[in-house]
């Protein structure tokens, strides 16, 4: 991965990998018709690309990795490593968006790597659909949650957390210990009673 003194505030991951992929040839053009940075990790983007000579147009996708550290204190604030499809990268996470402009492909790894980011597409749609847990509320998981403390627990009443009005807590009923679940909506569960403001 090529790290790159750039200066700083003024540095833009997207725009500045969007650059990268634009361009024009005597014999070819490359544009970038979209992208993403997601989680400020992977780049994402829609290349379409026109071979002049032959009037042969296609539409690609280029993944990044990123690595962005604007207080790196010797100012390699950013690095990338840049692939494409036809690898098939392990980070299979575009948006729907960019996989629709795509032009169809008969590279099998771009194949699969396509198909991995629709279903992982929506499994985030699924996800995003299910309802939050919100304080007021009793939730209870399909399978028991094991704690480091050794504790295994299905049930939880969902309290505000007082240390941020984004976030819930989980109160075990029994002994009221209070805990943490990362990545809730992930585990399989319901939701009994009403919520409070």
């Amino acid at each position: 991965m090529a790290l790159h003194a750039i200066a700083w505030p003024l540095f833009r991951p997207r725009q500045y990998l969007d650059a990268q992929f634009t361009f024009t040839r005597s014999d070819v053009t490359s544009k970038v018709l979209r992208s993403a940075l997601v989680a400020m990790r992977v780049y994402y983007a829609a290349v379409e690309t026109v071979r002049l000579a032959a009037g042969e147009r296609t539409v690609w996708a280029a993944v990044c990795l990123v690595r962005y550290n604007p207080r790196d204190r010797e100012g390699y604030i950013f690095g990338y490593k840049d692939m494409d499809e036809t690898v098939g990268p392990n980070e299979a996470d575009c948006p729907q968006a960019i996989l629709d402009l795509l032009t169809p492909t008969d590279r099998p790894y771009a194949q699969g790597w396509r198909d991995r980011c629709r279903e992982n597409a929506m499994a985030r749609r699924a996800l995003s659909r299910k309802p939050s847990p919100r304080p007021g509320q009793t939730i209870v998981f399909e399978e028991a949650l094991l704690f480091s403390n050794g504790g295994r627990f299905d049930r939880f009443e969902v309290v505000a957390d007082p240390r941020s009005h984004r976030s819930v807590l989980y109160r075990e009923p029994q002994h009221g210990g209070l805990y943490r679940i990362p990545n809730v909506k992930k585990r399989a569960y319901h939701l009994l009673g009403s919520t409070q403001s």
